[in-house]
């Protein structure tokens, strides 16, 4: 098979090519992203011949498109990871990338003749559910209106609906919770904790944590994530897929790993206020959509993805959680720009 994946060089798209370094049915795979390895591209990012493309640039003449058509001729599929979390206070930017950037990589994929698109869309997808009941793939995606990351993934959702109804291209949705792996630490914090927050103080030093009251969250390792869409391209999969490590992350989960278990549950309207003016000061890199979500997000149910991509993950969310945070207290990263290590 030949494999296109956009969006190649970040935390999800490193461990795919990680996944597809290993796999003979794979012969062929073309790496798409904004900023690509430099030289020789080291392990696992050396499987692949690399393309550089914006998918979100200003393009009133429509070449993104062309070049994109270009780099899928040929291509049993494509699998379309490209998200940008930042800038925050750019919502034109993040639109541009996100919604705008998707539409192009399906019109390119029709254009090319690709029979099958595979999307990394998120548990931010769908509606609120505060409750504990695991939600399938049949709850709303219309998305937690209060978060910019939310309305984008929802937007997504309607657009590959209407290229599954216009066109004769096949998709996959993967709906993963927060994902994680100790190679993205850097990237992790520099997205959420900001300047201002050294990883270091992660590492057990923190002497409270304030954790909102409500916010609970799922996680999944990268490389089990990374397992899911092998199984979507290789299986030619279509609909949507949850994906999640057992167990649902608390305050006590996380406080055990930053704080010795030292943790102060405070209202979420408190803890929404402190990072929304923090966010407006621009000391705090998230606004908080982010906890919105916390609070609101489904509980996954993985069942379609262990049943029909047989998908069995080997890490539970506390311990792709564990690694993250180890990997953020040493300023962990790749060699890939993105996920380039503190330091390096």
């Amino acid at each position: 098979m030949r494999v296109v994946v956009v969006g190649a060089s970040g935390n999800v798209g490193t461990a795919v090519l990680r996944r597809l370094a290993q796999d003979s049915t794979v012969t062929s795979v073309v790496a798409v992203a904004r900023r690509v390895p430099q030289d020789r591209p080291p392990p696992s990012y050396d499987v692949a011949t690399w393309v550089a493309c914006d998918i979100g640039a200003d393009d009133a003449a429509g070449q993104v498109v062309v070049a994109l058509a270009d780099a899928f001729a040929g291509a049993d599929a494509v699998v379309h990871l490209a998200w940008a979390l930042q800038p925050t206070h750019d919502r034109a930017r993040l639109l541009a990338t996100n919604v705008v950037g998707t539409h192009r990589v399906v019109r390119a994929a029709v254009r090319a003749g690709v029979p099958h698109l595979v999307v990394a869309s998120s548990v931010g997808a769908y509606s609120p559910s505060r409750d504990e009941v695991p939600r399938d793939e049949t709850w709303p995606t219309d998305g937690v209106p209060s978060s910019q990351y939310s309305v984008d993934k929802a937007a997504v959702e309607t657009l590959l609906d209407r290229a599954e109804a216009q066109t004769s291209l096949v998709v996959a949705r993967v709906r993963p919770a927060l994902v994680f792996q100790r190679d993205a630490g850097h990237e992790i914090a520099r997205y959420f904790l900001g300047p201002l927050v050294p990883g270091r103080v992660l590492d057990g030093r923190v002497p409270v944590l304030p954790w909102p009251r409500g916010v609970r969250v799922q996680a999944v390792h990268a490389d089990d994530l990374a397992d899911a869409f092998r199984e979507a391209v290789v299986r030619q999969v279509r609909g949507g897929f949850n994906v999640a490590g057992p167990g649902v992350l608390r305050g006590p989960d996380v406080a055990a790993l930053v704080s010795a278990g030292r943790l102060r549950e405070v209202p979420a309207g408190l803890a929404r206020a402190a990072v929304s003016a923090g966010w407006r000061a621009r000391v705090v890199p998230v606004g908080p959509g982010w906890l919105d979500l916390g609070t609101s997000a489904p509980v996954l149910d993985t069942t379609r993805a262990e049943r029909e991509l047989d998908w069995r993950p080997r890490f539970t969310g506390a311990q792709a959680l564990h690694e993250v945070v180890r990997g953020i207290a040493d300023g962990s990263g790749t060699a890939s720009p993105p996920l380039r290590a503190r330091g390096a």
